[in-house]
């Protein structure tokens, strides 16, 4: 056989193949085997030639090409993937397990407070019931045992994508996730941190078990009250160890999870329908995954928690002013609890240490030093003041309650009492910025006549509202000047002007002047003129620093200064518009000083200065305020009644061995007390008043005409004629010499013979 290389041809479809090693050439010029062009011999039957692509044709890829890019986009992705993990490891525990003080200080640089030291007390997942973890699963992550993955990369990429397309920061994380965060990473939420968190996530799931990641979770999450993992919640919000939590506890900690702060129904009790919704959520989550039955959801009720047992570092007012400063920073966007609860960082504040000094004095002096033990109404007495400087907004004086160790809420900044009268000057304001007219047609200045018959009935452009306010111990008033109405706080008087003015109108001049929207019971209805609102002593005295600064609102300033290793955290800056026109607000500044000068303000004339106020009671006296201001400061007081057992608002009466406490009375004498001591170094200044035209006391003419357009002076009453002049009013008995009032009327009144005024709960007066 020969040594060359065999050839073999493929049988020819005829029957008459070429003999092997024949190797000549075909007809169509080319070897034996070799395919033709068409219809030649050699090609294949019914195969065409590809046609070349031509034109714009050639621009587009191929279905190869692009298929083959994606593959190799794919080969990249896995790579990097490859990469990151093998270069990524599991890292040591980041700052928070060992976390520094933050420290607090007065704007003059001395030391407030420090906090911030981690509460944390570890536990084995074996002590933490079934319940409770079931509860935290429900919360968080109810597929953590069933799923193996460590990430849920659909909520991941959707959360990634909200984030960079600024549709706003969103989590979605599984636990395992968020124990990696807690524990490894930090809070701040960026793509790159989500990519980290999620290879190390991984990487832990196959390094540890379900059960220590989850341990790792419960020990690590933080819960508020300066509380990290669920033994030291369990202390914080119910006095017990976590093998001692119900479900329904255990359910209420959980949920605190996704808002610590925000759902702490003790320290925000305004907070509480959303805490039960999410509270509501967790159980419902424990039934639907059956680690709960129908049966045991229906008879578990709301476990309120207990007040906080701070730490003694935070007795007095110092926990107070840390608590608004946490409060103050997470609002603005500046350092949100966890973030700060890590401890590092140097807080100053504005507040003036010589003027905080003077207010915890006025109120020694004025309320505390007056309480007795042998008085069971004294045990109900809380105490709540802020002050702020109308230029620049800075808050120079903050009083929480006598002690953040003893009461825990603070009555700074709380918005669950009524504020009473000291609203009425919004809608004096209001009816000057919006030309307001009464329901005849005449224009409303603080020398316009009204109707102040005690319930007399409101009267819209439908014609009665069926809402009948009564006035300050049911004196009626006759035809009187707003001006004289609001020197007695004429209820009857004041609901018309808001149907005059319109109660939206009042709302959104309100707002205007600083009081916050969302505040509870802030409701656009007549009402609204006696003090429904339940807004905070700080917020009611931004609103009036508002009117003290000729109608400039810019929000109040607490922070001056944050740093933290020793590099500046930036701060938002504080921009003043003109919220309501200045003869808006220098005219309802006029008639605030003859509030002071011979109304129902006239104790707040001890602060030796020009100074305007108005005083206010909440329904049933549970509460008595004054709020008032100098062209250089502008303070509120608020006496508060509130159970010390039940947490329930009570009213005043006989506490302090009054009869009856108004704002006319010892919160006005605290307010003069402390704005004296705060401005004794200080100049006296003049208020300078650009007053709508017709509003200067002077153009106030003989009432000789009612309010319903007669002319019989006759049926007008003595502006003088009012319980203010009562004489011999004592401690023990009300100015018309009466037992304290019940339900049905508001009340006021004042040792000093000034009468006070009380705020309705409802439309129909009562109260």
């Amino acid at each position: 056989m020969s040594d060359e290389p065999q050839s073999w041809a493929p049988r020819d479809s005829s029957g008459a193949g070429a003999s092997p090693g024949n190797d000549r050439p075909t007809a169509s010029g080319g070897q034996p085997g070799e395919p033709g062009k068409p219809g030649e011999p050699g090609r294949k039957p019914g195969r065409k030639a590809r046609p070349r692509r031509t034109g714009w044709r050639r621009a587009i890829p191929t279905w190869r090409m692009t298929l083959g890019t994606l593959a190799g986009l794919v080969v990249l992705l896995g790579a990097g993937i490859f990469a990151a993990y093998r270069l990524v490891d599991i890292p040591a525990a980041n700052a928070a397990a060992t976390a520094q003080s933050n420290v607090y200080l007065y704007s003059d640089g001395s030391v407030i407070a420090r906090d911030g030291d981690v509460n944390r007390e570890k536990v084995k997942l074996s002590q933490v019931p079934p319940t409770v973890q079931h509860a935290v699963l429900a919360a968080e992550d109810r597929d953590f045992y069933s799923d193996d993955r460590a990430v849920d990369v659909k909520a991941m990429l959707r959360a990634g994508w909200n984030t960079v397309t600024g549709k706003g920061k969103q989590g979605g994380s599984t636990i395992t996730q968020q124990y990696v965060k807690n524990y490894y990473l930090g809070q701040e939420r960026t793509v790159l941190r989500k990519a980290k968190e999620a290879i190390i996530a991984v990487k832990l799931n196959r390094e540890e078990t379900k059960d220590q990641i989850f341990e790792g979770y419960l020990n690590t999450s933080y819960f508020g009250r300066n509380a990290y993992g669920i033994q030291a919640a369990s202390q914080a919000y119910y006095g017990k160890n976590v093998e001692e939590l119900t479900t329904a506890e255990g359910a209420y900690l959980a949920s605190l999870l996704n808002a610590p702060s925000a759902y702490d129904v003790v320290a925000h009790p305004d907070s509480k329908p959303a805490a039960q919704r999410r509270w509501n959520y967790v159980l419902g989550g424990m039934v639907k995954e059956r680690w709960l039955t129908a049966a045991e959801r229906a008879t578990t009720r709301f476990p309120t928690p207990g007040e906080a047992k701070p730490p003694n570092g935070l007795s007095g007012q110092r926990g107070y002013i840390v608590q608004a400063v946490e409060g103050y920073l997470n609002r603005r966007g500046i350092l949100d609890p966890k973030t700060l609860a890590t401890g590092g960082y140097r807080i100053t504040t504005t507040l003036d240490k010589a003027k905080q000094d003077a207010f915890v004095k006025a109120v020694t002096d004025n309320v505390m030093s007056k309480t007795s033990s042998d008085r069971a109404a004294d045990r109900n007495i809380r105490v709540g003041g802020a002050s702020i400087v109308p230029e620049t907004g800075k808050v120079v004086a903050l009083y929480g309650g006598i002690d953040y160790t003893k009461q825990y809420v603070s009555n700074a900044t709380r918005r669950d009492y009524q504020v009473g009268s000291v609203f009425k000057p919004f809608v004096l304001t209001s009816a000057v910025v919006n030309d307001s007219t009464t329901q005849d047609g005449r224009r409303i200045t603080p020398n316009t006549v009204y109707d102040g018959t005690n319930k007399r009935t409101v009267v819209g452009v439908q014609g009665s509202t069926d809402y009948a306010p009564a006035n300050e111990d049911d004196v009626d008033y006759g035809d009187i000047t707003v001006r004289i109405a609001t020197d007695k706080s004429v209820n009857s008087v004041y609901a018309q002007m808001a149907q005059d003015v319109g109660p939206a109108k009042v709302r959104e001049t309100a707002i205007a002047l600083g009081i916050p929207a969302d505040t509870p019971d802030l409701t656009a209805a007549p009402s609204i003129a006696l003090g429904t609102a339940n807004a905070s002593v700080l917020d009611m005295a931004e609103a009036y620093a508002t009117l003290a600064d000729h109608g400039r609102h810019g929000g109040h300033v607490l922070v001056e200064k944050v740093t933290k290793d020793g590099a500046d955290i930036e701060l938002p800056e504080r921009t003043t518009e003109q919220a309501v026109s200045r003869e808006a607000a220098d005219t309802t500044t006029a008639v605030l000083r003859s509030v002071v000068e011979g109304g129902t303000g006239t104790a707040a004339q001890t602060v030796g200065r020009p100074a305007v106020g108005k005083t206010g009671t909440a329904e049933e006296d549970r509460a008595a305020w004054f709020a008032g201001y100098t062209p250089d400061l502008a303070s509120v007081v608020a006496v508060m009644g509130q159970n010390p057992d039940t947490g329930a608002q009570t009213p005043l009466y006989g506490a302090l061995g009054l009869a009856r406490v108004n704002g006319g009375g010892v919160p006005a004498e605290t307010w003069a007390a402390y704005t004296e001591a705060a401005l004794r170094s200080s100049p006296v200044q003049e208020f300078d008043l650009q007053t709508a035209p017709g509003s200067d006391e002077e153009d106030e003419l003989l009432i000789d005409e009612n309010a319903d357009g007669g002319t019989d002076p006759s049926s007008s009453s003595d502006p003088d004629n009012s319980p203010d002049a009562t004489p011999g009013t004592t401690p023990d008995s009300t100015p018309d010499g009466s037992a304290p009032p019940t339900s049905g009327t508001s009340t006021g009144g004042n040792t000093r013979g000034g009468a006070d005024e009380g705020a309705v709960s409802v439309p129909d007066g009562n109260g």
